[in-house]
């Protein structure tokens, strides 16, 4: 430090100097003085811009004036006005320092009253208030033995002062009236949604991660509407005005962005797990399909106390699908809530693929709500553990290989975003706390925890999350507290893991080659390729296998040098190493592997993963080689359904492999007829109708009855694509009714290929009853079929409802897929003007850019 400052004193001494003499001319020796310092303060003057800039983006845990200890709260609702009329009493105490002032996040409010509580006595404060922040006024200094109650009287309009969010939670308003006015065709809904911190848009409050409290809210609703909320219903009281008052009490502390209040129509379904009551509410037509959708609830409950050694810990659970929600699902204490795309119906539910999101929010019920993050920097510690939750889950339920495929999507999605965005994974420079939310704190956090199992075993790193979650109860932690309860378990040294993968952005790119001149002793070499101006320089445990005559062999070594050489010592010849074969490590690996490695790897390996990135490169590279379609056939049979899935997808490609395969169409027609997984019955249908339609149409005739949309939607899509079934409009009108997306579909498909006239109501009715991901795919049709067919005055109705859509749909990729179908109608009158509009007011920036493609063309004409 003396150094730094001694270096600068001649440079403050000559700009003193040269700041005295302002009234003399220069010479050319002080230009030569001046030219030199000049520059050299500029470039200070930039890197202290730089340096303010990252101060100002520092988001630490909040401080913590107060201990918000209790919050009772009265809520009635005005759904004509979608306002909260609300009184909140908190119970609170100075956290350390002494306090004169009261400070509470209050966003949106009209704020009728603040008083103070003391004995029996309630007086009035004198408060400041920004429409974000209440400031009141005490009448002395409190100290943290000092404990007040203050009641705030309030209307809260979540509606005013909107503001977008970010891809995971697209909106803010904390609270939600949907279809409040019941003129459209959905139920009447009350919903919130209070992380990151927009709780305090219905109820003042500290809105900070490092903040608990116990609470209670008493709900007043119309005798028909169900209300849902934290902890236990205790008390139902019918007032004299018709209405009813639900008095809800949680008696364990919880984050404030945890508290949340459900209110409509819904049904309930009772179960349970153990002594604990595990609920689902749907509306009254999914009923059914609930049953199903969540039917593993209870068994997760069980499965993830035993593997934790930490008993679910609250007093319920209860899971709600709503409309509209701004999330995909949001894992309040007692009570997680999930978008509409899990209202199915019992049919619908027969291909439920939900369990990853359930597992995730029931997750979160240990990490996130009994231990939470202290702040949005460390979020990884609630989503990190939250998305490898799923992982658990799948290995456990359906086995390794299923994991497997789960752990390399997830991923794979890491890596899509790395290819834009490489950041710490704990950061604590940012602009919003919204930023956090993103593949990295979800799926690299939850590779590197799935590292972190493989290096440590899983003796040593269950024990350790269970002294995390047991010393940290009901209280907020960081990311060191993690390590120091894995070092603490395990007695090693673990900051070189954590600084290299929490606390450092990006990845390791390794380049590796086998010598196989040697058979008996092969030599791995493996290089970090990384760019080590902006990534570490790794330390990696990995693992390298083979198999001599079926049988399996592994070895662990550690890479730590940018290039390393390891000696493999194998005994037998080995013709085939495998480097990381069930791709735990979260890198991406380059390689020369050839033919006759992928056949073996294909044949040998015991991890479907494997199997599957064999078949792939092989497909890639290899097709048209002598041994592929025995490769193809034997894939057909694999155990993992994915792999029998990439060899229907590989016959697609490679359409002359289904004469080089003996027998591939009852191996096809058997898959087609009794797999286990529809998916891949669906996928091996559209081969037959390609194949040969005429042949197969009595089975599709009977298939397009199975329960499963998978195969009724495929083998519907295969009897009308063939012009030869002289009573497809008869079959059309049997599946007209049906909403499913996959039937829908089918029909959409042959309405346009048909040049169906006639049809407008029912794809504006399609349309209506379509959401989520079912939406996404019908717009495409529906555009094309107004596009196409449709005379001026239905195509402007068409024009009008996608335009409805690209501006004011929640989701950002519904927004972009409507844009997309107006450039059907382009050339009409004002079409172009919408879509240049759409543009404009657009402000998610993956929409954004995906908008530019597209119009960038019409762009450049003007």
């Amino acid at each position: 430090m003396k150094t730094q400052y001694i270096q600068l004193l001649p440079c403050l001494i000559i700009l003193f100097l040269f700041s005295c003499k302002s009234n003399e001319s220069l010479t050319s020796a002080d230009n030569a003085i001046i030219e030199p310092v000049s520059e050299k303060f500029e470039n200070n003057l930039n890197l202290m811009r730089e340096k303010e800039a990252l101060i100002s983006d520092y988001n630490p845990s909040r401080t913590r004036h107060f201990d918000l200890l209790h919050t009772k709260l009265d809520l009635a609702f005005d759904f004509e006005k979608e306002w909260v009329y609300g009184e909140a009493r908190l119970t609170l105490k100075p956290y350390f320092f002494d306090q004169s002032t009261l400070v509470l996040d209050a966003k949106d409010f009209d704020i009728h009253s603040f008083r103070l509580i003391i004995g029996n006595e309630e007086r009035e404060l004198n408060y400041r208030y920004d429409s974000r922040q209440v400031t009141a006024y005490l009448p002395s200094s409190f100290s943290a033995n000092d404990t007040l109650n203050v009641v705030i009287k309030y209307t809260a309009k979540p509606n005013e002062n909107p503001k977008s969010g970010s891809k995971a939670i697209t909106d803010t308003k904390g609270l939600y009236f949907i279809n409040a006015s019941g003129e459209d065709d959905k139920p009447i809904q009350i919903w919130t949604q209070g992380e990151t911190e927009h709780n305090s848009k219905w109820f003042p409050t500290l809105d900070t991660p490092n903040e608990r409290a116990t609470q209670e809210i008493s709900l007043t609703v119309d005798q028909k509407f169900k209300t849902i909320s934290n902890g236990e219903l205790i008390d139902t009281k019918i007032n004299p005005d018709g209405t009813r008052t639900d008095h809800w009490d949680m008696n364990l502390p919880h984050a404030p962005y945890l508290a949340a209040v459900i209110v409509g129509e819904f049904v309930e379904i009772q179960d349970s797990w153990e002594d604990v009551q595990v609920n689902y509410y749907v509306e009254e037509k999914y009923a059914e399909g609930a049953k199903t959708v969540f039917k593993n609830t209870p068994e997760m409950i069980g499965f993830f106390s035993k593997i934790l050694g930490v008993r679910y810990p609250w007093q319920k659970y209860d899971q709600v699908v709503v409309r509209d929600f701004v999330s995909g699902a949001m894992e309040n204490t007692t009570i997680s809530v999930f978008m509409e795309q899990l209202n199915l119906t019992e049919r619908e539910a027969l291909d439920s693929e939900w369990d990853g999101i359930i597992a995730h929010e029931l997750f979160h019920q240990w990490f996130g709500n009994y231990v939470t993050t202290e702040s949005w920097a460390n979020l990884t510690l609630n989503e990190a553990f939250a998305n490898y939750s799923e992982y658990l889950w799948y290995e456990y339920k359906e086995g390794t290989d299923e994991a497997d495929l789960h752990h390399i999507s997830e991923m794979e999605q890491y890596f899509d975003e790395a290819v834009e965005k490489q950041v710490d994974l704990i950061r604590f420079y940012h602009k919003d706390s919204e930023e956090m939310f993103d593949s990295h704190s979800y799926a690299k956090g939850g590779r590197i925890l799935h590292m972190l199992r493989r290096h440590l075993g899983d003796e040593a790193f269950f024990r350790s999350l269970n002294l995390y979650l047991t010393k940290h109860a009901f209280s907020s932690v960081e990311t060191h507290d993690l390590r120091l309860a894995f070092e603490q378990v395990t007695g090693m040294d673990l900051n070189w893991f954590f600084n290299q993968w929490f606390f450092a952005a990006g990845h390791p790119i390794l380049e590796y080659a086998v010598d196989y001149s040697e058979r008996n002793n092969l030599l791995l070499t493996v290089s970090q390729k990384q760019d080590l101006e902006n990534t570490p320089l790794y330390r990696i445990p990995f693992k390298v296998s083979w198999y001599t005559d079926g049988e399996r062999f592994e070895k662990e070594f550690e890479l730590n040098q940018g290039r390393q050489q390891f000696a493999i010592e194998n005994a037998d010849p080995v013709y085939a190493l495998y480097f990381d074969e069930r791709s735990e490590l979260l890198a991406e690996k380059v390689s020369n592997r050839g033919e006759e490695h992928f056949v073996r790897q294909f044949n040998d390996s015991q991890f479907g993963i494997a199997r599957y990135e064999a078949l792939d490169s092989l497909g890639s590279t290899f097709a048209d080689e002598a041994f592929f379609p025995e490769i193809v056939r034997k894939a057909l049979s694999d155990p993992l359904w994915s792999v029998r899935e990439m060899a229907l997808l590989q016959i697609a490609r490679n359409p002359n492999l289904v004469m080089q395969i003996a027998g591939v169409e009852d191996i096809l027609y058997e898959i087609a007829d009794s797999d286990k997984q529809h998916t891949v019955r669906s996928g091996a249908i559209e081969l037959l109708s390609l194949i040969d339609p005429d042949k197969y149409a009595s089975s599709f005739l009977r298939w397009m009855n199975h329960p499963s949309y998978y195969v009724s939607g495929a083998a519907l899509s295969a009897y009308l694509e063939n012009q030869e079934n002289v009573n497809r409009a008869e079959i059309v009108q049997r599946f007209e009714e049906e909403e499913n997306i996959r039937v829908v579909v089918a029909l959409a498909d042959y309405y346009i290929s048909e040049d169906i006239q006639g049809q407008e109501g029912w794809f504006h009715d399609r349309l209506l009853a379509m959401s989520g991901q079912s939406l996404y795919y019908f717009i495409g049709y529906y555009g094309d079929y107004f596009s196409k067919l449709q005379s001026p005055e239905e195509s402007k109705v068409a024009v009008d409802k996608l335009y409805e859509l690209g501006s004011n749909h929640q989701a950002f990729y519904i927004r972009a897929v409507a844009f997309q179908s107006l450039f059907g109608f382009v050339d009409d009158e004002g079409v172009l003007e919408k879509i240049k509009e759409l543009y404009e007011k657009e402000e998610d920036e993956q929409a954004k850019m995906y908008m530019e493609y597209y119009l960038s063309p019409y762009l450049e004409e003007n």
